[in-house]
């Protein structure tokens, strides 16, 4: 049976921690953030990890990243 492929789009936006979470960037903060509230960019700093069924779709892009 021949290897399974990586989505590279999947590649580049996730990880997976050493519980096996799915860590990604936080979404909303790419442009118009004057309309923002402050709380809100300052809620979306940094990282955050995907729901439980978000990430049953993303691990069945990376085969090997388990």
């Amino acid at each position: 049976m021949p290897k399974m492929k990586t989505k590279s789009s999947a590649k580049k936006r996730f990880k997976v921690t050493a519980n096996g979470r799915i860590v990604c960037g936080q979404a909303g903060k790419r442009h118009g953030m004057i309309k923002r509230t402050t709380k809100f960019i300052r809620t979306a700093r940094g990282t955050t990890t995907l729901s439980a069924p978000d990430e049953k779709i993303v691990k069945k892009y990376m085969p090997y990243a388990r």
